[in-house]
């Protein structure tokens, strides 16, 4: 099975029993950012939690192993070469799918503006080595109807 059938798949049995990515995370045991870009194909889960998902939303065994294989993780954009700005774009190839599904899920369907907008970066003392801590706080503007 291939990454793009197993998403469907998933997102197919998710739909079908209204389960939101927040439960689904909960009854798995990890984060939802993350178990979303899993079931988007950006990410593999451990076998523990492949079965997890499969049994919550009843399936197969196919589903299952494709969730546990090493993703792919491209996309088809030019990007700059600076290593700061490059990562950010990996971040957005990676987790942008999970962030829409988890705004969407959220607040319902439209956006976060990039007008009304603030970002905060902090550093964090580890002594494993220091964290770059990004806060990005932006109003959610629904899409309208006319």
């Amino acid at each position: 099975m291939k990454k793009i059938e197993m998403t469907e798949e998933i997102m197919a049995a998710k739909k079908s029993t209204n389960t939101s990515w927040e439960t689904l995370s909960e009854k798995v045991g990890i984060s939802p950012v993350f178990l979303t870009s899993a079931c988007l194909g950006m990410n593999s889960l451990s076998e523990e939690a492949a079965y997890k998902v499969t049994e919550i939303l009843g399936l197969s065994e196919d589903v299952a192993e494709t969730l546990q294989e090493f993703p792919h993780k491209s996309w088809d954009k030019l990007v700059p070469t600076d290593p700061v700005i490059y990562r950010f774009y990996e971040i957005v190839g990676v987790y942008g799918e999970t962030i829409k599904e988890i705004i969407h899920e959220k607040f319902g369907d439209g956006i976060m503006s990039a007008i009304d907008y603030s970002m905060h970066i902090d550093k964090e003392e580890n002594p494993m080595g220091d964290r770059v801590v990004i806060t990005m706080n932006g109003k959610f503007l629904p899409y309208k109807s006319w």
